[in-house]
């Protein structure tokens, strides 16, 4: 499904400097399969993220990333998104004066459109947000508030995974999507993720904390620092680091 094979890329700022944060990564994600990214600060998770999802200043410099053996850097974000590539942000955007059942009809309809199809009915859409509502425990009225403004940390990582049910992507990236939450709308969130498990689909879990990965079952855990993968394993890895600490693995990996 998502195969990355030594991928460069740098962040730029407004002046078009750049400086290189991804430094060769490798990574494949079968289809079926749920893969966590653990890493120190700085490491370069979110940048992958973005850098996958087309985010402009995320350049890549050599290197692959196919999704399904489609080369992702020859799409626009737009392309990437109606491929089925969806990212859940650390820190959801707000949007003041556009409702949150808008805001999620316009981007269904608009990757619809782009891959030739119809645009869903306006009582298929009511009926499918109701479905999904009901199972994040998201009331009616919060619905019908402008996007994300006013929104606690809880509620809008839950508005991001009803905006996830609703598109039903093929590839989701989720970025650090327990921070800020409490245990209660982490359960809510997790049980939204596993809801969309499936063969079809694949997943990579950006998190610093075993307690996502305690709801949400990863296949492979990845350690990701100063740009690249220097460590792989079981759920057991995200284990040892939540119990050590970081240094055990990263001084094995640079023996």
């Amino acid at each position: 499904m998502l195969v990355l094979k030594d991928l460069v890329a740098r962040v730029e700022n407004e002046d078009g400097e750049g400086k290189e944060i991804i430094k060769g990564l490798s990574l494949e994600v079968p289809a079926g399969e749920v893969h966590a990214i653990m890493g120190p600060n700085g490491a370069g998770k979110s940048t992958l993220s973005y850098l996958l999802t087309g985010r402009d200043g995320y350049t890549p410099i050599s290197g692959t990333a196919e999704l399904n053996g489609e080369n992702l850097f020859e799409l626009d974000p737009e392309e990437r998104a109606a491929k089925g590539v969806f990212l859940s942000f650390q820190y959801p955007l707000e949007i003041p004066g556009v409702p949150v059942m808008t805001f999620v009809r316009t981007a269904m309809n608009a990757q619809r459109k782009t891959r030739g199809e119809d645009e869903i009915s306006a009582p298929e859409f009511l009926k499918k947000a109701r479905e999904v509502a009901k199972l994040l425990k998201i009331d009616a009225d919060m619905l019908k508030r402008p996007l994300n403004v006013g929104f606690s940390g809880g509620e809008k990582k839950r508005l991001e995974i009803f905006q996830m049910l609703m598109l039903e992507p093929k590839f989701l990236i989720l970025d650090e999507t327990d921070s800020g939450l409490d245990i209660d709308a982490l359960r809510i969130v997790s049980d939204g993720v596993n809801a969309l498990r499936s063969d079809e689909r694949g997943m990579l879990v950006i998190t610093h904390y075993q307690r996502l990965l305690d709801h949400i079952k990863p296949d492979r855990v990845h350690v990701l620092a100063n740009g690249r993968i220097v460590a792989s394993g079981g759920p057991e890895l995200a284990l040892r680091l939540e119990k050590e600490g970081y240094d055990g693995v990263l001084a094995e990996a640079a023996a």
